[in-house]
C-alpha cells in the first residue's frame, strides 16, 4: 500500500507540474495574443494620427520647405540719413504688412533650431536688428520700452493683431542701447530675455572681418560673446557679421576661442540679398544665413530689398515656408520630398 500511495502521490505530482505547465504556457500565448493585439492597434491609431495631420497639412497648403525672410533692421528714427535706417513709421507700416498677410515672427535662435511653432496656414519671419542702438530699445523709469522704440513699436503692432508674436533678435555690440554703466546694460538685455527676445553676437567693436587673422577674428567674436554672458545668463547662438563679410575662412565665424571664451554657433547671418532656406532643406547652410534689407523699391531695393521680395513671396506663395501647425513634424508636397535635410527626414511629412 505504502508504494502504491507513493506512486500516487508521484502521479499527482506530475499531473499538477504538467497542468501548472499547461497553464503557464497558456499564459504566455495569452500575453503574446495581447502585446500583438496592443501593437496592431497602437499601429492603426499612429496610421489614423498621421491621416489627419496630413489632412491638416493639406489644407494648409502647408510647405515647410518653403523660403523665410530674415529682416536687417538698424535704426528707427525720424529722419534717417540714406542708407538702411527706417522711420517709425516706415517700420510700423512693415510690420502691420506683416501681421497682415499672415506673418508670425519668430527668433533667429528658433529659425537655426528648427523649432518653427506657429500656426497652420501662417508663414514665418525673422526680425532682426543690428548695432543696439538706442533707438531700438529704451526703457523709462518703469522698466517699460518707450513708445517710438523698434519694440514698442512691435509691441503695440502685436497688441493690435493677436497672434503677430513680439519677438525678435538684437545683434548687440558694446556700445548697448546706449547705455554705459554695467548696472544699465544687465537691466536691457535682463529685459529682452524675460520678454522672449533673442540676443545674438555682432562682434564687440563691429569689426570688418574680411582680411583679418584668424586670432583677430576669434577675439572680437569671443569678446562679444562674453560681453553678454557676464551680464547675464545667455548665450548667444547666432551671429551677424559686420557689413555682412565673412572671413578667411568661414568656419571662423562659426566656431573658436579666444581668452578662455568659447563660442559655437548655430547660424552665422550676413546682411543680403535674399530670403533664407527652410533649416529643414538641404539648401540651409548654417555657416552663410542671407538676409534681407529693410526698404522700399528704391535704387537696387527695386529686386533686393524686403518690399521687393514680400511682393515676391506673396506672388509665389508655393515658393514660400507655410506651416502645417505642428512643430513635430515637417510637412510639404510629396514633389518636394528629394529636398528634405537628412536630420528632419524623421519628422516627414509628405502630402
Amino acid at each position: 500500500m505504502g508504494r502504491f500511495r507513493a506512486v500516487g502521490v508521484g502521479v499527482a505530482s506530475l499531473s499538477v507540474a504538467a497542468l501548472s505547465a499547461a497553464c503557464m504556457s497558456g499564459g504566455d500565448k495569452d500575453a503574446k495574443v495581447d502585446a500583438a493585439r496592443a501593437k496592431a492597434s497602437n499601429m492603426a491609431a499612429a496610421a489614423s494620427e498621421k491621416k489627419a495631420e496630413t489632412q491638416v497639412a493639406a489644407k494648409a497648403k502647408a510647405n515647410e520647405l518653403g523660403q523665410i525672410p530674415v529682416i536687417m533692421y538698424h535704426r528707427i528714427i525720424k529722419n534717417p540719413p540714406p542708407g538702411d535706417d527706417r522711420t517709425p513709421e516706415q517700420f510700423r507700416a512693415e510690420l502691420e504688412r506683416l501681421a497682415k498677410e499672415d506673418y508670425v515672427p519668430i527668433t533667429a535662435a528658433e529659425y537655426v533650431t528648427g523649432k518653427i511653432g506657429i500656426p497652420a496656414g501662417k508663414h514665418p519671419v525673422v526680425l532682426t536688428f543690428d548695432d543696439s542702438s538706442p533707438s531700438q530699445l529704451t526703457l523709462d523709469g518703469m522698466g517699460n520700452p518707450k513708445p517710438d522704440t523698434a519694440v514698442g513699436i512691435l509691441m503695440d503692432v502685436a497688441k493690435k493683431h493677436p497672434g503677430f508674436r513680439p519677438v525678435a533678435t538684437f545683434y548687440v555690440i558694446r556700445d548697448l542701447f546706449g547705455m554705459s554703466k554695467p548696472e544699465e546694460q544687465t537691466q536691457v538685455l535682463e529685459w529682452l530675455k524675460d520678454h522672449g527676445f533673442d540676443i545674438g553676437n555682432h562682434t564687440h567693436d563691429h569689426l570688418n572681418l574680411l582680411g583679418k587673422p584668424e586670432k583677430e577674428v576669434e577675439e572680437q567674436i569671443a569678446s562679444g560673446q562674453k560681453m553678454v554672458t557676464s551680464l547675464i545668463k545667455f548665450s548667444p547662438v547666432t551671429l551677424a557679421l559686420p557689413y555682412g563679410n565673412q572671413p578667411h575662412d568661414k568656419k571662423w565665424a562659426m566656431k573658436g576661442s579666444s581668452a578662455g571664451t568659447s563660442y559655437d554657433f548655430r547660424g552665422v547671418f550676413l546682411a543680403g540679398y535674399t530670403p533664407a532656406p527652410s533649416p529643414y532643406t538641404k539648401d540651409f547652410d548654417p555657416v552663410g544665413i542671407p538676409r534681407i534689407r529693410s526698404k522700399e523699391k528704391v535704387g537696387d531695393c527695386v529686386k533686393f530689398c524686403s518690399t521687393a521680395w514680400l511682393d515676391w513671396l506673396n506672388a509665389n506663395a508655393t515658393d514660400r515656408f507655410t506651416s502645417d501647425g505642428n512643430a513635430n513634424t515637417v510637412a510639404f508636397p510629396k514633389f518636394k520630398a528629394p529636398f528634405v535635410a537628412a536630420p528632419f527626414a524623421a519628422q516627414a511629412l509628405p502630402y
